[in-house]
């Protein structure tokens, strides 16, 4: 059975927390959302957001002031100061900040969790091994209080390049054990455990996020995945609640748009991410994003140039 350990009070004025959260803030403001740690994003906002698709790969978040619901498919997940989220595999998600001021933003980290990493730890450790009821694609728990000294000794080196090659391996590893043995553990153990449901669909998942223009078939998914046609295809509707088809459009129109907020010509984006007609390309990214994709490039580049004025 995992051990339990001690789960920290979430009120704000919890030193450990209060640490973390000011480190993640001064950081963001020097800059930004991305950093030199790989796997590593900081998100601070000043007002409640719209509804945000992404894709999440494996990894863990930690919100450290405001509220966030994430869904998938018709669940969703409310988690809060102090409270993380973690996703087991690569998942297209609707996502929503909904607690955020200007004198009182939402931030938050999240970073990514290396499977091998979490298997190395499963075999030298099988003590802590669980053995229970599958656990969902996203799971939400109060931090535990141990996690908050690694995390912040991580950060940390993002000050600390000369000591980044050396600490950032070990850091990572502190972390991926200290969630093992947390109310995570269930969840993250799958993501070890390479036989596991879990972490055959993560495989393919990964493989389709990495490849998500060429194409595919389901045979050769389920081949992927060491499974039978059925049982992949009932497996993968029920981690990701699409099916292989709707997932690889999700991931495809989310990098559009993502290509559309830079430089990129409306004509050729389509045809960049896959699509080889531009007549069901726009149907598809209207239908999901609620704009054609001209449109869609025009506001979001106009309230790129909003935020940067302001």
């Amino acid at each position: 059975m995992t051990a339990q350990p001690n789960v920290i009070s979430m009120q704000p004025d919890n030193p450990a927390l209060t640490q973390l959260r000011d480190l993640v803030e001064r950081q963001w403001l020097a800059h930004g959302p991305e950093t030199a740690i790989d796997g590593l994003r900081l998100t601070r906002a000043e007002q409640p957001s719209g509804t945000i698709r992404a894709l999440y790969q494996t990894s863990f978040c930690i919100v450290l002031q405001g509220a966030k619901v994430t869904a998938i498919g018709e669940t969703a997940y409310h988690y809060r100061l102090g409270e993380c989220l973690f996703a087991s595999v690569n998942l297209p998600v609707n996502s929503r900040i909904v607690e955020a001021a200007p004198d009182k933003p939402y931030l938050a980290l999240s970073l990514s969790i290396d499977p091998a990493m979490m298997a190395e730890l499963l075999v030298a450790h099988p003590e802590v091994a669980y053995r229970g009821p599958k656990q969902a694609a996203l799971v939400t728990a109060p931090v535990p209080d141990d996690l908050y000294d690694p995390v912040t000794r991580l950060l940390r080196l993002l000050d600390q390049p000369e000591d980044r090659e050396v600490m950032e391996p070990l850091i990572r590893r502190e972390i991926g054990w200290r969630l093992l043995r947390s109310p995570l553990g269930p969840a993250l153990q799958q993501v070890g455990m390479k036989d596991s449901d879990t972490a055959r669909i993560g495989r393919v998942t990964a493989w389709m996020h990495a490849n998500y223009q060429q194409p595919f078939k389901v045979a050769e998914l389920a081949a992927m995945a060491s499974m039978s046609p059925a049982s992949f295809h009932r497996h993968f509707k029920a981690m990701t609640q699409l099916t292989p088809v709707q997932f690889q459009k999700r991931v495809r129109l989310q990098e559009a748009r993502r290509l559309l907020l830079s430089a990129h010509e409306v004509a050729s984006v389509g045809y960049q991410v896959g699509y080889e007609s531009p007549s069901q390309f726009s149907r598809d990214y209207r239908k999901l994003f609620g704009a054609p994709p001209g449109r869609d490039k025009a506001v979001m580049r106009s309230n790129v140039a909003i935020e940067s004025e302001g």
